[in-house]
């Protein structure tokens, strides 16, 4: 295989890994999460040097910005992907704020800081953007993969019309199911009936997703 692709007035020189807005993307189009890994581990450990210096309010908010923030940036793009590592960096960073030891589980330590294990995190970010799709506060490139069944002919008299449930497009391929058009209607028609109403604001429908998340941990 070539690794040069040769333009009319330019050569392409193929890459192994790029960097899209932060994402690593290899050849196979597969989400490479060992940078991010390092990085955050990185800032873990100057934050260990330094947290006897630190009031628990300073290193929450220092873990906020070198951490969390990581973890969350673009994480609808890690449906399907093993989550351990980035546990483990949560994890690591819950222990920094808690103090907790190794050996604590870590749940009631999650729990007791409100941090959404990754999984859920993941989930929560992509409940909440198809709820934006549904009321309008979405553009339009993701609106258009959010089609309640209710709009759509052959679903109409289906029970799932009366439910506020989305079409889920048929896919062949794992790429497939991973992408927001199929992941988002498939992990919104799970969501409870009551997360699907149309009476939640913005606020309330977080606030009440989180909690839902909490409990199937429970």
């Amino acid at each position: 295989m070539a690794h040069v692709l040769t333009l009319p007035n330019a050569t392409v020189q193929f890459s192994g890994v790029v960097n899209d807005l932060g994402i690593l993307l290899d050849s196979q189009l597969t989400i490479s999460v060992a940078a991010l890994s390092r990085s955050c581990f990185f800032h873990l450990c100057q934050l260990r040097s330094i947290k006897q210096s630190l009031s628990s309010e300073a290193t929450t908010k220092l873990v906020h910005a070198f951490i969390s923030s990581r973890l969350d940036y673009c994480n609808s793009l890690l449906v399907g992907v093993t989550g351990h590592r980035l546990q483990a960096i949560q994890n690591a960073a819950a222990r920094l704020v808690t103090r907790a030891t190794r050996y604590e589980h870590m749940t009631p330590v999650l729990c007791s800081l409100h941090w959404l294990p990754v999984r859920h995190r993941i989930t929560f970010m992509i409940a909440v953007t198809v709820y934006t799709c549904l009321h309008g506060l979405a553009p339009p490139y993701l609106t258009e993969y959010c089609t309640l069944t209710s709009f759509d002919a052959g679903h109409r008299h289906l029970r799932s019309a009366y439910t506020r449930q989305l079409i889920i497009p048929r896919t062949r391929t794992s790429y497939g199911d991973r992408s927001f058009a199929v992941h988002g209607p498939v992990m919104w028609n799970s969501l409870p009936h009551d997360l699907r109403s149309t009476d939640l604001s913005l606020a309330t429908f977080r606030n009440r997703l989180k909690t839902f998340l909490f409990d199937t941990d429970t």
